[in-house]
Protein backbone atom coordinates (compact mmCIF):
# COMPACT_ATOMS: atom_id res chain seq x y z
CA UNK A 1 0.00 0.00 0.00
CA UNK A 2 1.11 3.50 -0.77
CA UNK A 3 2.10 5.60 2.24
CA UNK A 4 2.33 8.75 0.16
CA UNK A 5 -1.36 8.62 -0.70
CA UNK A 6 -2.18 9.47 2.92
CA UNK A 7 -1.58 12.90 4.45
CA UNK A 8 1.06 12.21 7.05
CA UNK A 9 0.55 15.26 9.13
CA UNK A 10 -2.31 17.55 9.88
CA UNK A 11 -1.83 20.80 11.79
CA UNK A 12 -4.70 19.99 14.12
CA UNK A 13 -3.31 16.56 14.94
CA UNK A 14 0.18 17.91 15.58
CA UNK A 15 -1.17 20.66 17.82
CA UNK A 16 -3.23 18.17 19.79
CA UNK A 17 -0.26 15.85 20.13
CA UNK A 18 1.95 18.62 21.44
CA UNK A 19 -0.70 19.64 23.94
CA UNK A 20 -1.13 16.05 25.09
CA UNK A 21 2.61 15.63 25.49
CA UNK A 22 2.84 18.75 27.58
CA UNK A 23 -0.10 17.84 29.79
CA UNK A 24 1.19 14.33 30.30
CA UNK A 25 4.75 15.31 31.21
CA UNK A 26 4.05 15.59 34.94
CA UNK A 27 2.67 12.02 35.00
CA UNK A 28 5.21 10.43 32.65
CA UNK A 29 7.49 9.10 35.36
CA UNK A 30 4.69 7.53 37.38
CA UNK A 31 4.09 4.64 35.00
CA UNK A 32 6.50 2.14 33.47
CA UNK A 33 6.85 2.58 29.70
CA UNK A 34 6.22 -1.13 29.20
CA UNK A 35 2.87 -0.76 30.96
CA UNK A 36 1.99 2.15 28.70
CA UNK A 37 2.82 0.07 25.63
CA UNK A 38 0.56 -2.66 27.05
CA UNK A 39 -2.27 -0.13 27.26
CA UNK A 40 -1.69 1.07 23.70
CA UNK A 41 -1.74 -2.50 22.39
CA UNK A 42 -4.89 -3.30 24.37
CA UNK A 43 -6.63 -0.18 23.06
CA UNK A 44 -5.62 -0.94 19.47
CA UNK A 45 -7.29 -4.35 19.36
CA UNK A 46 -10.53 -2.80 20.60
CA UNK A 47 -10.85 -1.19 17.18
CA UNK A 48 -13.43 -2.80 14.87
CA UNK A 49 -12.24 -5.97 13.08
CA UNK A 50 -8.82 -6.07 14.75
CA UNK A 51 -8.07 -9.47 16.23
CA UNK A 52 -4.54 -9.12 17.57
CA UNK A 53 -1.43 -7.00 17.42
CA UNK A 54 2.28 -7.29 18.05
CA UNK A 55 4.51 -4.33 18.83
CA UNK A 56 8.29 -4.11 18.92
CA UNK A 57 10.03 -0.99 20.19
CA UNK A 58 13.61 0.14 20.74
CA UNK A 59 13.84 3.32 22.82
CA UNK A 60 17.23 4.66 23.82
CA UNK A 61 18.66 1.16 23.70
CA UNK A 62 15.89 -0.54 25.67
CA UNK A 63 13.72 -3.17 23.94
CA UNK A 64 10.01 -3.82 24.38
CA UNK A 65 7.96 -6.56 22.71
CA UNK A 66 4.23 -6.93 23.28
CA UNK A 67 1.63 -9.33 21.87
CA UNK A 68 -2.09 -8.85 22.50
CA UNK A 69 -5.36 -10.42 21.37
CA UNK A 70 -6.18 -13.77 19.79
CA UNK A 71 -4.97 -14.71 16.33
CA UNK A 72 -8.25 -16.41 15.41
CA UNK A 73 -11.78 -15.48 16.31
CA UNK A 74 -13.14 -17.80 18.97
CA UNK A 75 -9.81 -19.58 19.47
CA UNK A 76 -7.78 -18.36 22.46
CA UNK A 77 -4.17 -17.91 21.44
CA UNK A 78 -2.18 -14.68 21.12
CA UNK A 79 0.77 -14.23 18.77
CA UNK A 80 4.16 -15.01 20.26
CA UNK A 81 7.83 -14.25 19.67
CA UNK A 82 7.88 -17.28 17.34
CA UNK A 83 5.01 -16.06 15.14
CA UNK A 84 6.11 -15.37 11.57
CA UNK A 85 4.42 -12.31 10.09
CA UNK A 86 4.09 -11.19 6.50
CA UNK A 87 5.58 -7.67 6.59
CA UNK A 88 4.38 -6.72 3.10
CA UNK A 89 5.94 -3.64 1.61
CA UNK A 90 8.28 -3.15 4.55
CA UNK A 91 10.21 -5.69 2.47
CA UNK A 92 11.10 -2.79 0.19
CA UNK A 93 13.21 -1.12 2.87
CA UNK A 94 15.28 -4.33 3.07
CA UNK A 95 15.84 -4.19 -0.69
CA UNK A 96 16.83 -0.55 -0.33
CA UNK A 97 19.32 -1.49 2.36
CA UNK A 98 20.93 -4.09 0.09
CA UNK A 99 21.13 -1.58 -2.74
CA UNK A 100 22.72 1.01 -0.44
CA UNK A 101 25.36 -1.57 0.40
CA UNK A 102 25.88 -2.29 -3.30
CA UNK A 103 26.37 1.43 -3.93
CA UNK A 104 28.97 1.69 -1.16
CA UNK A 105 30.73 -1.39 -2.52
CA UNK A 106 30.78 0.21 -6.00
CA UNK A 107 28.88 -2.70 -7.49
CA UNK A 108 26.41 -0.28 -9.09
CA UNK A 109 25.86 3.44 -9.49
CA UNK A 110 22.66 5.30 -8.78
CA UNK A 111 22.77 6.76 -12.28
CA UNK A 112 23.18 3.42 -14.06
CA UNK A 113 20.67 2.76 -16.83
CA UNK A 114 18.72 -0.26 -15.57
CA UNK A 115 18.91 -1.80 -19.05
CA UNK A 116 22.58 -2.58 -18.63
CA UNK A 117 21.49 -5.27 -16.14
CA UNK A 118 18.87 -6.79 -18.46
CA UNK A 119 19.35 -9.37 -21.18
CA UNK A 120 17.83 -8.38 -24.49
CA UNK A 121 16.65 -5.07 -25.86
CA UNK A 122 14.31 -2.83 -23.87
CA UNK A 123 13.89 0.35 -25.93
CA UNK A 124 10.66 1.02 -24.01
CA UNK A 125 12.39 1.65 -20.67
CA UNK A 126 13.05 5.30 -21.43
CA UNK A 127 11.17 8.48 -22.17
CA UNK A 128 12.40 10.71 -24.99
CA UNK A 129 15.94 9.43 -24.57
CA UNK A 130 15.99 9.61 -20.76
CA UNK A 131 16.41 6.07 -19.39
CA UNK A 132 15.13 4.63 -16.16
CA UNK A 133 18.04 4.67 -13.72
CA UNK A 134 18.56 2.82 -10.46
CA UNK A 135 17.81 5.96 -8.45
CA UNK A 136 14.40 6.11 -10.13
CA UNK A 137 13.53 2.59 -8.98
CA UNK A 138 14.49 3.40 -5.38
CA UNK A 139 12.48 6.63 -5.28
CA UNK A 140 9.33 5.40 -7.04
CA UNK A 141 9.89 7.83 -9.90
CA UNK A 142 10.61 5.31 -12.68
CA UNK A 143 7.19 5.49 -14.32
CA UNK A 144 6.84 1.71 -14.03
CA UNK A 145 3.37 0.43 -13.07
CA UNK A 146 2.59 -0.53 -9.49
CA UNK A 147 2.54 -4.26 -10.25
CA UNK A 148 3.49 -6.62 -13.03
CA UNK A 149 1.46 -8.12 -14.52
CA UNK A 150 -0.65 -4.98 -14.68
CA UNK A 151 -3.73 -7.10 -14.05
CA UNK A 152 -2.58 -7.27 -10.41
CA UNK A 153 -2.68 -3.47 -10.16
CA UNK A 154 -6.27 -3.56 -11.41
CA UNK A 155 -7.22 -6.18 -8.80
CA UNK A 156 -5.68 -4.09 -6.01
CA UNK A 157 -7.69 -1.00 -6.98
CA UNK A 158 -10.62 -2.53 -5.08
CA UNK A 159 -8.52 -3.85 -2.23
CA UNK A 160 -11.33 -4.50 0.26
CA UNK A 161 -13.43 -6.60 -2.12
CA UNK A 162 -13.67 -10.11 -0.68
CA UNK A 163 -12.57 -11.55 -4.04
CA UNK A 164 -9.24 -9.70 -4.02
CA UNK A 165 -7.07 -12.35 -2.26
CA UNK A 166 -8.26 -15.18 -4.51
CA UNK A 167 -7.90 -13.05 -7.63
CA UNK A 168 -4.33 -12.17 -6.65
CA UNK A 169 -3.62 -15.85 -6.11
CA UNK A 170 -4.92 -16.57 -9.61
CA UNK A 171 -2.80 -13.81 -11.19
CA UNK A 172 0.42 -15.07 -9.58
CA UNK A 173 -0.29 -18.82 -9.58
CA UNK A 174 2.22 -19.53 -12.34
CA UNK A 175 3.94 -16.16 -12.67
CA UNK A 176 7.73 -16.27 -12.58
CA UNK A 177 10.74 -14.23 -13.55
CA UNK A 178 10.42 -15.03 -17.26
CA UNK A 179 6.82 -13.75 -17.19
CA UNK A 180 7.98 -10.58 -15.44
CA UNK A 181 10.56 -9.83 -18.14
CA UNK A 182 8.01 -10.53 -20.86
CA UNK A 183 5.63 -8.01 -19.29
CA UNK A 184 8.49 -5.56 -18.74
CA UNK A 185 9.00 -5.49 -22.53
CA UNK A 186 5.43 -4.25 -22.94
CA UNK A 187 5.57 -1.43 -20.38
CA UNK A 188 5.07 2.09 -21.74
CA UNK A 189 6.83 4.95 -19.96
CA UNK A 190 4.71 8.08 -20.43
CA UNK A 191 6.71 10.61 -18.42
CA UNK A 192 10.29 11.61 -17.78
CA UNK A 193 11.77 9.37 -15.04
CA UNK A 194 12.87 11.07 -11.84
CA UNK A 195 10.14 13.66 -11.46
CA UNK A 196 6.75 12.26 -10.52
CA UNK A 197 6.03 9.93 -7.60
CA UNK A 198 4.23 6.72 -8.64
CA UNK A 199 4.50 3.83 -6.19
CA UNK A 200 5.91 0.76 -7.94
CA UNK A 201 6.34 -2.70 -6.51
CA UNK A 202 7.47 -3.72 -9.99
CA UNK A 203 10.40 -1.33 -9.55
CA UNK A 204 11.39 -3.12 -6.35
CA UNK A 205 11.25 -6.50 -8.07
CA UNK A 206 13.54 -5.13 -10.78
CA UNK A 207 15.86 -3.84 -8.04
CA UNK A 208 16.14 -7.40 -6.71
CA UNK A 209 17.05 -8.68 -10.18
CA UNK A 210 19.82 -6.08 -10.44
CA UNK A 211 21.20 -7.15 -7.07
CA UNK A 212 21.14 -10.80 -8.14
CA UNK A 213 23.00 -9.86 -11.31
CA UNK A 214 25.80 -7.87 -9.71
CA UNK A 215 26.34 -10.33 -6.85
CA UNK A 216 25.66 -13.47 -8.91
CA UNK A 217 23.51 -14.80 -6.08
CA UNK A 218 19.87 -15.52 -5.27
CA UNK A 219 18.12 -12.48 -3.77
CA UNK A 220 16.87 -14.25 -0.66
CA UNK A 221 20.35 -15.59 0.05
CA UNK A 222 21.77 -12.08 -0.37
CA UNK A 223 19.19 -10.70 2.02
CA UNK A 224 19.71 -13.31 4.69
CA UNK A 225 23.49 -13.20 4.42
CA UNK A 226 23.81 -9.41 4.64
CA UNK A 227 21.32 -8.85 7.45
CA UNK A 228 22.49 -11.95 9.26
CA UNK A 229 26.03 -10.57 9.30
CA UNK A 230 25.23 -6.89 9.90
CA UNK A 231 22.15 -7.08 12.14
CA UNK A 232 22.13 -10.68 13.50
CA UNK A 233 18.82 -11.19 11.70
CA UNK A 234 19.00 -14.91 11.05
CA UNK A 235 15.27 -15.61 10.83
CA UNK A 236 14.21 -13.59 7.78
CA UNK A 237 12.45 -15.63 5.11
CA UNK A 238 10.87 -15.05 1.71
CA UNK A 239 9.89 -18.67 1.11
CA UNK A 240 8.99 -20.86 4.06
CA UNK A 241 9.99 -24.48 4.52
CA UNK A 242 7.35 -27.07 5.38
CA UNK A 243 8.45 -26.94 9.01
CA UNK A 244 8.24 -23.13 9.14
CA UNK A 245 4.86 -22.75 7.42
CA UNK A 246 2.76 -23.60 10.53
CA UNK A 247 4.30 -20.60 12.32
CA UNK A 248 2.93 -18.14 9.75
CA UNK A 249 0.33 -15.85 11.31
CA UNK A 250 -3.25 -16.48 10.32
CA UNK A 251 -4.94 -13.31 9.08
CA UNK A 252 -8.13 -11.65 7.94
CA UNK A 253 -8.92 -9.57 4.86
CA UNK A 254 -11.21 -6.56 5.11
CA UNK A 255 -14.41 -7.46 7.01
CA UNK A 256 -14.39 -11.09 5.94
CA UNK A 257 -14.79 -13.24 9.10
CA UNK A 258 -13.04 -16.19 7.44
CA UNK A 259 -9.21 -16.27 7.54
CA UNK A 260 -7.67 -15.65 4.13
CA UNK A 261 -4.66 -16.98 2.25
CA UNK A 262 -1.12 -15.56 2.41
CA UNK A 263 0.18 -13.05 -0.11
CA UNK A 264 1.05 -15.01 -3.29
CA UNK A 265 4.70 -15.43 -4.16
CA UNK A 266 6.07 -12.66 -6.40
CA UNK A 267 8.97 -13.40 -8.81
CA UNK A 268 11.68 -12.22 -6.39
CA UNK A 269 9.59 -11.38 -3.34
CA UNK A 270 11.55 -8.21 -2.63
CA UNK A 271 8.51 -5.96 -2.82
CA UNK A 272 6.21 -7.79 -0.43
CA UNK A 273 7.04 -11.38 0.50
CA UNK A 274 9.43 -11.13 3.48
CA UNK A 275 8.37 -12.92 6.67
CA UNK A 276 9.83 -12.17 10.09
CA UNK A 277 9.14 -12.48 13.79
CA UNK A 278 8.79 -9.41 15.98
CA UNK A 279 12.14 -10.06 17.73
CA UNK A 280 13.77 -10.14 14.28
CA UNK A 281 12.19 -6.78 13.46
CA UNK A 282 13.46 -5.39 16.77
CA UNK A 283 16.95 -6.31 15.56
CA UNK A 284 16.17 -4.38 12.38
CA UNK A 285 15.14 -1.37 14.47
CA UNK A 286 18.45 -1.54 16.33
CA UNK A 287 20.34 -1.80 13.05
CA UNK A 288 18.52 1.25 11.70
CA UNK A 289 19.02 3.34 14.84
CA UNK A 290 22.76 2.54 14.92
CA UNK A 291 22.93 4.53 11.66
CA UNK A 292 26.04 2.87 10.27
CA UNK A 293 27.33 3.68 6.76
CA UNK A 294 24.83 1.47 4.91
CA UNK A 295 21.86 2.75 6.89
CA UNK A 296 23.02 6.34 6.53
CA UNK A 297 23.25 5.87 2.76
CA UNK A 298 19.83 4.22 2.60
CA UNK A 299 18.29 7.13 4.51
CA UNK A 300 19.80 9.73 2.19
CA UNK A 301 17.11 11.62 0.26
CA UNK A 302 17.20 10.80 -3.45
CA UNK A 303 14.21 12.94 -4.43
CA UNK A 304 12.58 15.76 -2.48
CA UNK A 305 8.98 16.30 -3.48
CA UNK A 306 8.11 19.14 -1.12
CA UNK A 307 9.19 20.58 2.22
CA UNK A 308 7.56 17.70 4.09
CA UNK A 309 8.21 14.60 2.01
CA UNK A 310 11.21 13.01 0.34
CA UNK A 311 12.35 9.48 -0.49
CA UNK A 312 15.55 7.63 0.24
CA UNK A 313 16.25 4.03 -0.72
CA UNK A 314 12.55 3.14 -0.62
CA UNK A 315 12.30 4.92 2.74
CA UNK A 316 9.65 7.63 3.15
CA UNK A 317 11.32 10.62 4.83
CA UNK A 318 8.89 12.92 6.62
CA UNK A 319 9.76 16.44 7.77
CA UNK A 320 7.76 19.22 9.36
CA UNK A 321 6.25 17.17 12.20
CA UNK A 322 6.92 19.17 15.37
CA UNK A 323 6.48 16.19 17.65
CA UNK A 324 8.44 13.53 15.74
CA UNK A 325 11.02 15.68 14.00
CA UNK A 326 12.46 14.24 10.78
CA UNK A 327 11.71 10.53 10.65
CA UNK A 328 11.82 7.56 8.28
CA UNK A 329 8.82 5.31 7.86
CA UNK A 330 7.12 2.73 5.70
CA UNK A 331 3.77 0.98 5.63
CA UNK A 332 3.31 -2.66 4.71
CA UNK A 333 0.10 -4.31 3.63
CA UNK A 334 -0.91 -7.70 2.25
CA UNK A 335 -4.41 -9.20 2.17
CA UNK A 336 -4.17 -10.48 5.75
CA UNK A 337 -1.82 -8.19 7.65
CA UNK A 338 -0.72 -4.58 7.85
CA UNK A 339 2.23 -3.02 9.61
CA UNK A 340 4.33 0.10 10.07
CA UNK A 341 7.94 0.82 10.81
CA UNK A 342 9.07 4.20 12.16
CA UNK A 343 12.64 5.31 12.76
CA UNK A 344 12.57 8.49 14.87
CA UNK A 345 16.11 9.77 15.56
CA UNK A 346 14.79 12.64 17.68
CA UNK A 347 14.07 10.19 20.49
CA UNK A 348 16.45 7.37 19.48
CA UNK A 349 13.21 5.49 18.88
CA UNK A 350 12.26 2.66 16.55
CA UNK A 351 8.73 1.29 16.28
CA UNK A 352 7.39 -1.81 14.54
CA UNK A 353 3.69 -2.54 14.80
CA UNK A 354 1.67 -5.20 13.01
CA UNK A 355 -1.87 -6.59 13.01
CA UNK A 356 -3.27 -9.74 11.45
CA UNK A 357 -6.11 -7.88 9.78
CA UNK A 358 -5.97 -5.84 6.58
CA UNK A 359 -8.76 -3.39 5.84
CA UNK A 360 -9.32 0.20 4.85
CA UNK A 361 -9.16 1.48 8.47
CA UNK A 362 -6.32 -0.71 9.73
CA UNK A 363 -3.53 1.72 8.88
CA UNK A 364 -5.38 4.62 10.49
CA UNK A 365 -5.81 2.66 13.72
CA UNK A 366 -2.09 1.81 13.82
CA UNK A 367 -1.12 5.41 13.08
CA UNK A 368 -3.23 6.55 16.04
CA UNK A 369 -1.49 4.01 18.27
CA UNK A 370 1.92 5.19 17.07
CA UNK A 371 0.99 8.84 17.67
CA UNK A 372 -0.10 7.99 21.22
CA UNK A 373 3.19 6.20 21.86
CA UNK A 374 5.25 9.11 20.54
CA UNK A 375 3.26 11.52 22.69
CA UNK A 376 4.13 9.48 25.77
CA UNK A 377 7.79 9.32 24.76
CA UNK A 378 7.84 13.07 24.17
CA UNK A 379 6.37 13.65 27.61
CA UNK A 380 9.09 11.51 29.21
CA UNK A 381 11.77 13.38 27.29
CA UNK A 382 10.37 16.72 28.39
CA UNK A 383 10.26 15.62 32.01
CA UNK A 384 13.83 14.34 31.80
CA UNK A 385 14.92 17.65 30.28
CA UNK A 386 16.41 15.97 27.21
CA UNK A 387 17.34 18.22 24.31
CA UNK A 388 15.04 16.96 21.55
CA UNK A 389 15.05 20.03 19.32
CA UNK A 390 16.12 18.05 16.25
Amino acid sequence: MNVRNRRWFRCLVVSAALLAAGCASEKAATKDLGAEIDEIAAALIQQPLLHSTSIGIVYRGEEFVRHRGDMETGKPGPPTDATLYEIGSLSKTLAGTLMANAILEHKVSLDDDVRQYLQGDYPNLQYKGEPIRIRHLLSHTSGLPNMLPERASTVLEDFTDHRTPSELNTVYAHYGKADFFKDLHAVEIDRAPGKDYAYSSAGTELTAHILETVYNSDYELLLRRFLGDSAAMTGLRIRLSDSEAPRLAVGYHSDNPIPTTPMPQLPWGASGNVKATVPEMVKYLRFQLANGPVVKESHRPLVTFDSEFSIGYFWNIVSGDQLKGVYHAHHGGVPRSQCYIYIVPKYDLGIFIITNQSGDQTARAMEAAIDTLVEKIAAREALAGNDVSR
